[in-house]
């Protein structure tokens, strides 16, 4: 049990919670006030290896601060964002404001009902088609947010990008500090965050992109070699492109849930430099790729698990 009385805040945190991270590390805490919620960078929960500038862990709060927005919506209250409202605490990334009563739109009760059924799907995707409506929509809801959403098949982009994932996914086979830091966060059973084996994903065999295992099976499976592989860009990059990052990234995977999709990430040339600066001249230089995943129509499989509200909140007096 949370300590707070306010059911709009609970709503908040446990909506929060539910957002995307890489390894499913939750690098997240929440501080919370009178009708204030802080989002705060949990460094302790930081992965070194992958991600020493901490962007993708900010992507990671980006994503928590619009499910935050959108369960404070629907609980029927408005709310008011400040990003990086602190200079001397770079870790405080945003800052949200519980407003007056607030009739949520259709759209926001939608993605809102979106949180708790999405999740990574690591598994092979059925080979039917992404419709034309279905892109768009997605792509809308990244743009919604100032972003960005480049689907490679249609710019001519899919052989190249994946040849680059392939390489990046080679090299991190071959780092042994990555390799270590991977098995840390991945589960046999139990526990509260990493990636548990039942969400491992198969050992994939041929397709087009490597998806990264996880160890759910050691047998292998084929996976989709006509995948829609989609790279989220912002027109500039630092802290706060990456915190407004995530919450278009969050935006386009809630849109793509609420049709039927199934996403999953490929987060290897994201996480080394090189691999990075690559896809950003294949892209364009005024494009700052952030996140790299795959959208298809998946076979049913599971959630996460998530640290309790308990364990992320701070009451602040």
């Amino acid at each position: 049990m949370i300590l707070t009385e306010a059911p709009v805040v609970t709503a908040a945190l446990e909506a929060a919670v539910r957002a995307p991270s890489p390894h499913n590390t939750q690098p997240w805490l929440f501080e919370v006030g009178s009708d204030v919620i802080g989002v705060v960078l949990d460094e302790d929960r930081v992965l070194e290896v992958c991600d020493p500038d901490r962007r993708e862990a900010r992507l990671s709060c980006g994503a928590a601060l619009l499910n935050l927005e959108l369960a404070i919506a629907v609980a029927g209250r408005s709310c008011d964002v400040e990003f990086l409202p602190e200079k001397d605490r770079p870790e405080l990334l945003a800052r949200v404001g519980i407003g007056p009563r607030h009739r949520a739109s259709a759209a926001e009760q939608r993605l809102a009902a979106s949180i708790r059924v999405r999740y990574s799907n690591r598994r092979p995707f059925a080979s039917t088609p992404v419709p034309t409506g279905a892109r768009h929509a997605v792509r809308r809801a990244a743009g919604d947010e100032g972003a960005k959403l480049v689907l490679l098949d249609e710019v001519g982009l899919l052989e190249a990008v994946a040849g680059l994932i392939r390489r990046a996914d080679h090299l991190q086979t071959l780092d042994d500090r990555f390799q270590a830091e991977l098995r840390a966060w991945t589960r046999e059973s139990g526990g509260n965050d990493g990636v548990p084996a039942y969400a491992g994903g198969p050992r994939p065999s041929g397709g087009l992109l490597p998806v990264r295992h996880h160890g759910e099976s050691e047998q292998a499976r084929e996976f989709e070699r006509d995948p829609v592989v989609a790279v989220l860009t912002t027109p500039t990059d630092g802290p706060l492109a990456q915190i407004r990052a995530g919450r278009a990234m969050q935006r386009a995977l809630l849109t793509a849930t609420s049709l039927g999709l199934s996403a999953s990430f490929y987060s290897q040339p994201m996480e080394i430099p090189s691999a990075r600066a690559v896809l950003r001249s294949l892209l364009g230089e005024n494009a700052h790729p952030q996140a790299v995943f795959r959208l298809g129509y998946g076979f049913p499989g599971s959630t996460t698990p998530r640290r309790p509200v308990g364990d992320v909140l701070r009451i602040m007096r």
